[in-house]
């Protein structure tokens, strides 16, 4: 459930400008999440997530895409839990996930920051990925395999 609620959140903060942990909290209950304050703080400080300005005087939550160790394994358990399959169509990798969960997982991709993956977009259980060549992409899914399968 923790797990869930926090790829929740790094989905929904990943589509909506959310200011306070009230606001967080209120999304999370939309999404069928029964949560207090309390937890979402937990979340956000487990998370890591920090507060950038917006124009107007306004702030939302985003990720920190630090190369940090604990933040590194949060994403890589992310990527695991919604991984589904993988293919590649000459540079683009295809990866399929648990409904729901594209965003989240894009999400971790960027995290991992491989500089092969020029970019990607997620919609409910697919993510395209650009990378910068075939033979590069053959390489990001060999990455990715031992990152799916533990495997260093």
């Amino acid at each position: 459930m923790k797990l869930n609620r926090q790829i929740k959140i790094i989905e929904l903060i990943g589509k909506y400008d959310i200011e306070t942990q009230e606001e967080l909290a209120e999304w999370l209950m939309k999404e069928g999440f029964n949560v207090t304050q309390a937890t979402v703080s937990r979340d956000i400080r487990e998370l890591k997530l920090t507060k950038v300005a917006l124009d107007g005087g306004r702030q939302k939550y985003i990720t920190i895409n630090k190369t940090e160790p604990g933040l590194s394994e949060k994403y890589t358990r992310v990527l695991r839990e919604g991984f589904v399959s993988m293919d590649m169509a000459q540079n683009i990798l295809v990866i399929k996930t648990v409904s729901g969960m594209a965003m989240a997982v894009a999400a971790a991709l960027d995290a991992l920051h491989i500089s092969s993956i020029v970019g990607c977009i997620a919609g409910d259980d697919t993510i395209l990925c650009a990378i910068r060549s075939v033979e590069e992409t053959v390489s990001v899914m060999e990455k990715l395999n031992k990152i799916i399968k533990n495997v260093e």
